[in-house]
């Protein structure tokens, strides 16, 4: 039996996907539950994950998935389940959803080794200190065609475990689709006082912007306006082993 904390983020965790496909960052599920840190929403995850309601997907930013539902329970709002206009009533219709999503999930990362990819500029760390622009002299990194959707992108390395509750880790590579807006919520490269990109959630907040870490040992950042410039929003990661 979950407790009501668990059912509630059990919920929005479904809704959520339903809705968009995706599942809510740390510190979205952390307001929907009126929480006063992360660490509860970790707590709660886990609990979750033990008793086999979610499940997280490997190598891949924000991947949870809902596994069923308690007692059978229908989801006000839910999508339809895979099968067309059948709706998501019960545990079945939504293991079944989780149990198609896990099955591309595999599909992306085992790329054959011969899947048409695209070359990226690799243009730095993203904690090198240095405005994007400024770095002309950069390599090329590979990426395979299908992690890339429309757009301009560029791939930095992230250094650093500020984002690793984001399934963000030292060392990988994030995908960077350009783009000078970005709505709240979304993961961006920002610009701080043309000198130094940082890798953070994007929020604004009493006309400041907040830039959120996705690990509950590191406390947001508040600039004004005027020192920030969204450079892209994460469109993927690669790790190499």
């Amino acid at each position: 039996m979950l407790t009501a904390k668990q059912h509630e983020l059990l919920l929005f965790i479904h809704e959520r996907l339903a809705e968009t496909g995706v599942s809510p960052s740390f510190e979205e599920m952390k307001e929907a539950l009126d929480l006063k840190s992360k660490s509860g929403v970790h707590r709660l995850i886990g609990a979750l994950e033990e008793r086999q309601f979610l499940r997280r997907l490997p190598n891949r930013a924000r991947a949870l998935e809902v596994m069923r539902l308690p007692g059978g329970q229908a989801v006000a709002g839910a999508s339809s389940s895979p099968v067309a206009g059948s709706p998501v009533t019960g545990s079945a219709p939504v293991a079944d959803l989780a149990a198609a999503r896990a099955r591309k999930a595999e599909a992306d990362r085992a790329q054959p080794h011969d899947a048409p990819s695209i070359a990226v500029p690799l243009v730095g760390k993203i904690a090198a200190g240095l405005p994007i622009e400024a770095i002309e002299d950069h390599e090329q990194l590979a990426v395979p065609q299908a992690l890339l959707g429309p757009g301009e992108h560029y791939a930095l390395q992230v250094s650093g475990d500020s984002m690793i509750e984001a399934g963000i880790f030292d060392g990988d590579f994030a995908l960077i689709r350009k783009a000078e807006e970005a709505r709240d919520g979304e993961i961006v490269v920002a610009l701080i006082d043309n000198a130094e990109a940082t890798l953070k959630y994007l929020h604004r907040e009493k006309g400041m912007i907040r830039l959120d870490p996705a690990n509950s040992l590191y406390d947001p950042q508040y600039y004004l306006p005027s020192r920030v410039k969204i450079q892209g929003k994460l469109a993927g990661l690669l790790r190499r082993y």
